[in-house]
């Protein structure tokens, strides 16, 4: 099974924070070159405290995927460290959330025999269902512009709230993502498009997914 489920930052064990935190590192430093704090083989920053809950993607004790989640009432990359980069950012008052440090680790993913799951659709439909599990009425992220491509290509029908340029030079987009019903039913969709199952409940909190690692062609 693959598992997703969500872990406040005071209750990560030191193990599984090492992990997460070395897999950033390789993700945001070593591969897309972002300007990200790294120590000890080790990417985090300031937002990585109590007020942080991880969503975690685990397949057989690793992790293959996860990202960040943010209450908007607190600190948050929003409307801090990229705040520079937009000409306005004005973030609602109300039960939001903010998305930062999305990743997928396609080499985990491949030696796991993961390439034809849908993890990117299960990650997408996870924030979905965290965000309505607990109560939050959308979830505001920044992306780049591929990221953004990637999203609206899952069928999430997004919006982009305002556009800003990256230390690079780079498009960038602060994007409103509902979490609505027919959001979830797309995303939905798109799962079972991939790969259908049964005995699965997709719209579940935490969610699990089972992994057939051959089609029936393959057998």
């Amino acid at each position: 099974m693959l598992h997703l489920l969500d872990v406040n930052y005071s209750f990560l064990s030191e193990l599984k924070s090492k992990e997460l935190f070395t897999l950033r590192k390789k993700v945001f430093k070593d591969r897309l070159n972002w300007l990200v704090n790294a120590e000890n083989n080790m990417e985090s920053d300031e937002y990585d405290n109590p007020r942080t809950t991880y969503i975690f993607g685990v397949y057989q004790e690793s992790c293959i995927c996860s990202l960040r989640f943010i209450e908007i009432k607190y600190p948050n990359m929003i409307t801090g460290t990229f705040k520079s980069w937009f000409k306005n950012i004005d973030l609602p008052q109300g039960n939001f959330v903010e998305a930062s440090r999305l990743f997928i680790d396609k080499d985990r993913v491949q030696a796991l025999e993961l390439r034809q799951q849908p993890v990117s659709a299960l990650l997408f439909l996870s924030m979905i269902n965290y965000a309505r599990h607990y109560g939050y009425e959308g979830i505001y992220a920044i992306v780049s512009h591929p990221m953004y491509l990637i999203f609206r290509k899952s069928g999430w029908k997004i919006e982009v709230v305002e556009q800003g340029t990256s230390e690079k030079d780079q498009n960038i987009y602060l994007i409103f993502m509902p979490v609505d019903r027919v959001n979830q039913q797309t995303l939905m969709a798109l799962v079972r498009a991939k790969v259908p199952v049964t005995g699965c409940e997709l719209e579940s909190w935490p969610l699990s997914f089972p992994v057939r690692k051959h089609r029936a062609d393959q057998v």
